[in-house]
């Protein structure tokens, strides 16, 4: 586990060249990718969500294409189309952006639900299917989702089905002032995004991929894992809760955790520190809790308040 740890460390570091100051988002999808997860990233626009894809794809080595969405995008400009091609009499298959090993999908609800629905067998089934002829995704594979949580015109919401497909959401939020003002230092003469390099290989992320998942996890934390998950099903605030892809995400999630730091095993706050990211975005409220204005993120905390932490045994 020394060498996920040191891979980890290695990447965050570089990473954190150009991100300042968001080292618990930064680790957080550095969790996903381990996972072979996706992540859905809601912030206002301008905090560096593009730049995090952009740093993240250098410092591994990994191919990286941006899809901006738009309302008039079709499914093909997603996945690819076939092209006859009078030379040869015969038609050639010219991949989309999604082909990718890290893609971006820049403001995601800003495509048309036909187009969102490109995205849904690539990322679960990690292939596309175009004209009845199927091709594999590249590894790794992590697709970075990107929507606006303030501006609703013309979007259109993700469908549950694709929400839930996402590992984990997460805020970049705005930086401090001490980490804005470090920022200007940073960017005086260039972009720090031209000075980052690679700092591991494919083959090495490919490698920490496997070893997370000889991590140990004990039946008390695996109760205890479907302990929270079932919880968000009974919960009166909950209309619909969480559902079995939240257990086996807070499960890959814990072991990833516990191995960027150098554990073979996992503790409960491994479940605790995922267990936001991981499941508030797979809970519908109720209409009188949303009036009341609860947020998702405050019921996952009182469950894990509430929700009893196995003892050692």
């Amino acid at each position: 586990m020394d060498t996920v740890q040191q891979l980890t460390q290695r990447l965050i570091a570089n990473v954190e060249r150009v991100i300042l100051g968001k080292r618990e988002t930064i680790r957080h999808i550095i969790v996903a990718l381990l996972c072979e997860g996706h992540v859905l990233i809601e912030d206002v626009p301008g905090v560096g969500k593009t730049m995090l894809a952009r740093a993240l794809a250098s410092s591994i080595g990994c191919e990286f294409r941006r899809i901006q969405f738009t309302p008039d995008m079709l499914p093909s400009d997603v996945t690819g189309v076939s092209i006859f091609n009078q030379k040869t009499q015969e038609f050639e298959f010219r991949p989309g952006p999604i082909l990718s090993q890290i893609v971006l999908a820049d403001e995601v609800n800003r495509a048309p639900p036909k187009t969102q629905a490109a995205l849904l067998e690539a990322m679960e089934e990690r292939q596309i299917t175009v004209d009845g002829i199927t091709y594999a995704m590249p590894r790794p594979f992590l697709v970075l989702a990107t929507q606006n949580p303030i501006e609703y015109e013309g979007t259109f919401p993700l469908p549950e089905a694709q929400v839930d497909r996402f590992m984990l959401r997460v805020h970049l939020g705005y930086p401090t002032r001490e980490d804005e003002i470090a920022m200007l230092d940073t960017q005086r003469d260039h972009h720090p995004i031209e000075d980052v390099r690679q700092v591991i290989s494919v083959e090495e992320l490919l490698a920490a991929q496997q070893t997370i998942k000889q991590v140990y996890v004990d039946d008390a934390l695996k109760g205890y894992i479907v302990d929270i998950v079932s919880a968000t099903r009974k919960h009166p605030d909950i209309y619909l809760g969480a559902s079995p892809r939240g257990s086996l995400f807070l499960f890959k999630g814990a072991r990833a955790l516990a191995a960027m730091e150098g554990r073979e095993y996992i503790l409960p706050d491994d479940i605790k520190a995922l267990a936001r990211v991981v499941l508030a975005h797979r809970i519908i409220l109720t209409p009188e809790a949303r009036v009341r204005d609860v947020q998702a993120q405050d019921v996952i905390e009182e469950i894990l308040a509430t929700v009893p932490v196995p003892r050692a045994t």
